[in-house]
């Protein structure tokens, strides 16, 4: 069962939206505790190594359903070539202006977004991180040669 089937049958049983916790991170909260809406980036790294001082086990690496796996450590290969994949969309269609309908625009969207997903880099090395590796080269491949005639 996935969670849209689980869901609907959780709305089968009568249980609606408003009968479920809200659900976050497990170290999240302590953010949240410092910080007001709208307080900005600047102000949420402040918070994040302040907390980081005052307790050396809090981090924001963990997994949001296992608290224990880094999602940094060991992943280097593949979240750089995400992180490249990123910045070489940003580049490409900053520069041009395009609109966001157009049909090479959304092709590279499509695949810089397929590239982001946390499966790449969750299962570690092998098979997974090679999928997000190539997904990532047909990202920058796209940018490279579907733009060619634009530059």
């Amino acid at each position: 069962m996935n969670v849209s089937e689980y869901l609907d049958q959780l709305a089968a049983e009568g249980i609606g939206e408003s009968d479920l916790s809200p659900l976050q991170p497990r170290l999240q909260g302590r953010i949240w505790e410092r910080m007001q809406p709208g307080d900005g980036p600047e102000r949420l790294a402040r918070v994040i190594e302040e907390l980081r001082r005052e307790d050396g086990s809090f981090h924001m690496e963990g997994g949001s359903w296992t608290s224990n796996l880094s999602w940094v450590k060991g992943y280097g290969d593949v979240l750089s070539a995400m992180e490249r994949s990123s910045a070489h969309f940003e580049e490409v269609t900053g520069r041009l202006a395009l609109p966001t309908q157009d049909s090479r625009y959304r092709n590279a969207l499509f695949h810089l977004l397929s590239s982001q997903t946390s499966c790449y880099r969750y299962w570690g090395q092998g098979q997974w991180t090679d999928y997000g590796l190539e997904i990532c080269r047909r990202t920058d491949e796209i940018l490279t040669h579907d733009f060619h005639e634009s530059n």
